[in-house]
């Protein structure tokens, strides 16, 4: 599944790579600094509301009141509570007879004496806030009975809403209160305190992502010019030897381009595609010598064996020397395959093929042309009767008969040549299409033949981007030859 969106070309891979390694390690970094950030609001909270349980507590050991009394039970009236920022139980919300007005966010709600722990139900602690709670009273000598820290939504608490409907910022409003919590040693109420948690948090993930875009936006532009510089003259290298292989064209070798590691590659395929160059037409001029230099004494032995008197002895060397000329012929035609100098054309396949096998019919070999369609392909039609021809031959010579086909499957046009000979055993298949192999070991001179036939056969169907497939025959004896062709 991965591979399929896995791109194959070098430049998506190395993008897709560092995309991939950048979002790794931006994911890490946004968890640990959203870590750090988190576990330094949380800081900022619980030291907040530690200090004003620390003032909350000074304030009822030994102080007195705004009224200069002290209550029997060591507790101030409501004027003392009123004095420290305390409400006194029961009571949300500013004294009476004070209009605070709108307040901004960052104002400390009043802490609040309730006989009850302020969490609700169903509400956890949250352990580490109160352990560090506990830590900071005890380091200020206020001694503690009880701690407790939850979070609470805005929504559940009261008194943090009746707040928020005063406050007059424009920012978005918290979402979540701290809500902590403290019972003194000696005591049986607690003084709550209540604090808002920042959005910071949220902007902080935005800054991140944008930070994130950002980076992505540079790395990746930059990563992308620089694979450009590198890739494109690949690319074009590619092309360039794809053209060579296909034509052997010595021309529109490339300029050396891009970095200096791509363009020493280039430097050297040119000087690699020179040296083949030139050892192609070395062996071109090497088989031009050798088919003049031995058709021109064939030639002459034709006309000398005529003075042969025994006509069972004339006969054997005339078909020996047209065994040696057509061997020639084929390791001539094999050598130039790859080099071709007739130019490709639009044909029409059918008619060719049918071309062909009228030729032997008028010879008045068992040929038989079954179903074909009407297909127009480009291709070189001397070198496409060539292959016919000898696949013909073979079927002919080792089958008997043939049975020649053409059908389209998609954008192949198949050409089946089939006979009713022996066939070949499975294991061998796949060797008759080497040189110099015959389905014939003993070489009869009936059967005749170098084997190169189905070598040069399938060389032929190479070069026009097709190939040559063998196959015994599924409904009984015989072997198949299928030749396909690309149509496009």
């Amino acid at each position: 599944m991965l591979s399929f969106f896995w791109p194959r070309s070098l430049r998506g891979q190395v993008l897709l790579a560092m995309a991939l390694a950048l979002l790794i390690t931006q994911g890490i970094g946004a968890i640990l600094l959203y870590r750090s950030q988190h576990e330094r609001i949380e800081g900022s909270l619980v030291h907040s509301v530690a200090f004003r349980f620390i003032v909350a507590a000074r304030g009822d050991d030994g102080q007195r009141g705004d009224d200069g009394r002290r209550g029997d039970d060591g507790r101030r009236g409501e004027e003392g509570w009123r004095s420290r920022a305390v409400s006194p139980p029961g009571r949300d919300g500013p004294p009476p007879g004070r209009d605070d007005g709108p307040m901004p966010d960052d104002r400390p709600m009043r802490l609040e004496q309730s006989p009850a722990s302020p969490l609700l139900a169903g509400e956890k602690h949250k352990t580490e806030l109160e352990t560090g709670l506990r830590e900071i009273l005890a380091q200020q000598d206020v001694a503690v009975a009880e701690v407790a820290v939850t979070y609470r939504p805005v929504e559940r608490d009261p008194r943090s809403i009746a707040r928020l409907a005063r406050r007059h910022s424009p920012d978005p409003a918290p979402t979540k209160v701290m809500v902590a919590g403290v019972r003194l040693q000696g005591s049986q109420a607690w003084l709550i305190s209540r604090i808002f948690v920042p959005n910071a948090e949220r902007f902080m993930l935005r800054t991140l992502l944008f930070q994130t875009l950002f980076i992505y936006a540079v790395l990746v532009g930059a990563m992308w010019l620089l694979l450009r510089r590198i890739t494109r003259p690949l690319a074009a290298l590619t092309q360039r030897l794809e053209h060579f292989a296909e034509t052997r064209d010595p021309e529109g070798r490339l300029a050396p381009q891009g970095p200096n590691d791509i363009a020493r590659l280039i430097t050297a395929h040119n000087a690699m595609e020179a040296r083949i160059v030139a050892l192609l037409d070395e062996k071109d001029v090497m088989l031009g010598a050798i088919g003049h230099d031995l058709k021109t004494p064939l030639a002459a032995l034709r006309v000398r064996i005529e003075s042969v008197d025994d006509e069972t002895e004339r006969a054997r060397m005339a078909r020996t020397i047209e065994d040696i000329t057509r061997t020639l012929d084929d390791i001539l035609s094999l050598a130039r395959v790859g080099r071709p100098s007739d130019a490709a054309e639009n044909t029409e396949l059918s008619a060719l093929v049918a071309s062909v096998v009228e030729e032997y019919e008028d010879m008045g070999e068992p040929v038989e042309l079954a179903d074909t369609q009407r297909m127009v392909m480009r291709l070189r039609p001397t070198w496409i009767r060539r292959a016919l021809r000898n696949l013909i031959g073979n079927a002919l010579r080792y089958g008997k008969g043939a049975e020649v086909s053409l059908t389209r499957e998609g954008a192949i046009a198949v050409i089946h040549i089939c006979d009713r000979g022996p066939g070949i055993p499975e294991d061998q298949i796949a060797l008759m299409l080497e040189p110099f192999t015959r389905g014939d070991p003993s070489r009869n001179s009936e059967t005749g033949g170098a084997g190169l036939g189905l070598t040069l056969a399938r060389a032929i169907a190479e070069q026009h981007g097709g190939r040559l497939e063998l196959a015994n025959r599924p409904d009984g004896p015989g072997l198949c030859a299928t030749l396909r062709l690309p149509l496009g």
